[in-house]
């Protein structure tokens, strides 16, 4: 198995004007279905999922039989033709529900031991368990959507605050803490013991340094 390790299709950016094209993906195992000699595999990126059949005609038996020992979150790349999938198997649910991947070679990336919580939306899940294994949490569609849309609407911000001369600056890189004015909050460093520490509570002065300088429009998000 030699695949390239240069993804050229995100999986749920593929569309049917794609079809009859080599690519090779890469993400995790959602789920598996073997039909004897036909293995389904839908494969989960950060764009969405796509179907990866694996026929065991097309294969070397070698590669077939890792497909078999394929689990729920394993990390695989796949290289093959996209295809139109049989309208009888269309999956309406999803962008890609209309085409496939026929794959001639798969490498496992990154195993994965049996999860504690599918990598699901509306999931039955304790939020101490979620927290704990927060790296898998934030795996899930509805989770990642919700960091997306932060991205957007700060880059809206952004956008217009600069179309209209506004300067972002990060005020705490203006001047160490300072004893005058209101009291500082103390927070004790959990690294360095003994150690703490200051929070500013007059951005009024960063406001009025700002101005003096010459900055006259300024944001901080």
């Amino acid at each position: 198995m030699n695949i390239e390790f240069k993804r050229s299709h995100y999986c749920g950016r593929i569309k049917e004007k794609d079809i009859g094209k080599e690519s090779t993906v890469m993400g995790w195992v959602q789920s598996i279905r073997d039909m004897g000699g036909i293995i389904f595999l839908d494969l989960r990126d950060k764009t969405g999922i796509l179907q990866v059949v694996f026929d065991i005609k097309d294969l070397d038996e070698d590669i077939f039989s890792i497909v078999e020992g394929l689990k729920s979150e394993y990390v695989v790349a796949v290289h093959g033709i996209i295809e139109h999938r049989d309208e009888e198997t269309y999956n309406p649910n999803i962008p890609t529900g209309t085409i496939e991947l026929r794959a001639d070679t798969l490498e496992i990336l990154s195993k994965s031991k049996p999860l504690p919580f599918p990598i699901e939306d509306n999931i039955n899940t304790r939020e101490e368990v979620r927290f704990t294994h927060r790296y898998l949490d934030l795996r899930r569609p509805k989770l990642y959507n919700n960091l997306v849309l932060r991205h957007n609407t700060i880059k809206s911000i952004r956008k217009y605050l600069e179309d209209r001369e506004f300067l972002e600056v990060e005020t705490p890189i203006l001047t160490k803490s300072t004893p005058e004015g209101a009291r500082d909050y103390l927070v004790p460093s959990r690294i360095h013991q003994g150690q703490f520490y200051a929070l500013p509570q007059s951005p009024q002065l960063f406001k009025q340094l700002l101005m003096v300088s010459g900055v006259d429009k300024y944001f901080q998000i």
